[in-house]
């Protein structure tokens, strides 16, 4: 059920859910969930935290991942997710959207739109895709003073630094910027885009104890992994950030042609969602039910005579 009709909704914050999952043995599995309608199929198929992908947004949204959207846009999508599944969710924060200031403002409105969450990044502006080419890296230290902001304004959000220095600095430099960004406060290191399973046994032999987040992007660097690969490799968190999106994206392209090729969805048919699936997704009958037990309020006719 969803946030209007349960009657179970967790009482506890998000980010003291998530540290609870993170708590159990095995590794947290978190498959990206593009909008509110896909965290409640992936709810429903049995997993139990949710990943919120920039990358998605953007593409849901019609433009590219390259840090034009705002922390209000994010706080939108965070909020849908949110309240339709009731699942601990970590949202990518980019950069952190500005300096420390900007980030403390980040943190803070993601926790109050039910985030549990937040990965900042250690690259500049304009940002990329951490499986491109090119990036450009902040400095370290100043990636650490937002590290350090984020810690202070947040109040329940767990914090994970991803850093995408493997490409261009090598594991020493991925390394070394992770143990700066644990001392200014992370709970948790992503070491973004990297391409064996060497390089992930590596990272996590010179960060031992520290959980770690793995990127199982589709069309990327890395070579695909299981979560349980991942998990014999020293990880605790196992992402897929947008492979919900691409899905949905390549049948809708589909359909839009069978449209246009056959004047109608006929052919399609056998492909949808049905309506009595959809209503069962959403929960639409226990809200019908929920509006039917509403007491009709009863409006005075008139304002009753001074005695």
């Amino acid at each position: 059920m969803t946030y209007l009709v349960a009657d179970d909704l967790p009482s506890a914050p998000a980010g003291e859910r998530f540290r609870a999952l993170l708590a159990r043995p095995g590794i947290l599995q978190m498959p990206g969930a593009h909008n509110g309608q896909a965290g409640l199929q992936a709810k429903a198929a049995g997993f139990d935290a949710l990943y919120l992908s920039g990358a998605a947004m953007t593409a849901s949204m019609g433009i590219p991942d390259v840090g034009m959207i705002t922390v209000d846009e994010v706080c939108f999508f965070i909020r849908q997710i949110a309240r339709a599944t009731a699942l601990p969710l970590l949202a990518d924060g980019d950069t952190g959207y500005g300096e420390a200031l900007n980030v403390m403002h980040m943190v803070r409105s993601f926790e109050d739109a039910g985030a549990a969450a937040v990965h900042i990044e250690d690259q500049l502006l304009p940002k990329k895709c951490g499986h491109l080419n090119d990036k450009k890296l902040a400095d370290p230290h100043d990636m650490a003073a937002k590290i350090a902001a984020a810690r202070k304004a947040r109040r329940h959000l767990y914090i994970v630094a991803r850093t995408d220095a493997a490409a261009s600095e090598g594991i020493d430099g991925s390394v070394g910027r992770a143990k700066l960004f644990l001392e200014a406060g992370a709970d948790a290191v992503f070491p973004e885009a990297l391409t064996t399973a060497e390089m992930f046994k590596e990272v996590a032999a010179r960060l031992p104890g520290v959980p770690l987040l793995a990127n199982m992007t589709e069309f990327g660097r890395t070579p695909f992994f299981t979560a349980s690969e991942f998990e014999a490799m020293g990880y605790k968190m196992v992402i897929w950030p947008v492979s919900s999106l691409r899905i949905a994206n390549k049948a809708t392209s589909e359909l839009y042609k069978a449209i246009k090729r056959d004047g109608g969805t006929q052919n399609m048919v056998d492909r949808m969602q049905t309506r009595a699936e959809l209503y069962d997704t959403i929960g639409y009958h226990d809200y019908e039910a929920l509006d039917a037990s509403i007491v009709k309020t009863i409006v005075p006719q008139a304002m009753p005579q001074h005695a």
